[in-house]
């Protein structure tokens, strides 16, 4: 099963990240992006319900069982939602593509917080994802396969 990017930007390992829980793919093994600095509709990378979602971050579950977490930003939950508008609803169903959160990576500004995009399977052993993307990146296009 194909994860698609959700938003523009250059991909890299997420073993690379700041942060040491994704870095050490405890959430999941995944791809990180260091977004486009402009305004930007961050898209669902797979087609499924949306489990949770917060102004930075969403967890879906596609059809088949695979869990996927977007996260927007390391330390971004410090932000309360400011500079997020939410598009989507909470235990609604959506298509790889359609809107999810809008944000403007360039206007985020606060000590510690990083705008790193982290894209994770969820509930997946480390190194276990084929196909990772590197380099530029387009919303849609593909960043991982995950096995269902």
């Amino acid at each position: 099963m194909q994860v698609l990017s959700p938003c523009p930007g250059r991909a890299f390992p997420i073993t690379e990240v700041s942060d040491p829980v994704f870095a050490a793919e405890m959430v999941g093994p995944g791809i990180a992006i260091e977004p486009a600095p402009e305004q930007t509709t961050v898209v669902a990378p797979v087609s499924g319900r949306i489990l949770k979602l917060h102004p930075h971050a969403f967890a879906m579950l596609t059809a088949d069982g695979v869990g996927v977490l977007v996260h927007l930003g390391i330390d971004t939950v410090k932000l309360d939602g400011a500079g997020f508008e939410v598009l989507a609803e909470e235990g609604g169903t959506v298509a790889a593509g359609d809107p999810m959160v809008a944000w403007n990576p360039a206007t985020i500004d606060a000590d510690g917080v990083s705008t790193t995009v982290m894209v994770v399977a969820l509930d997946r052993p480390a190194g276990s994802l084929d196909g990772l993307a590197t380099g530029p990146v387009a919303a849609g296009e593909p960043l991982f396969s995950v096995d269902a």
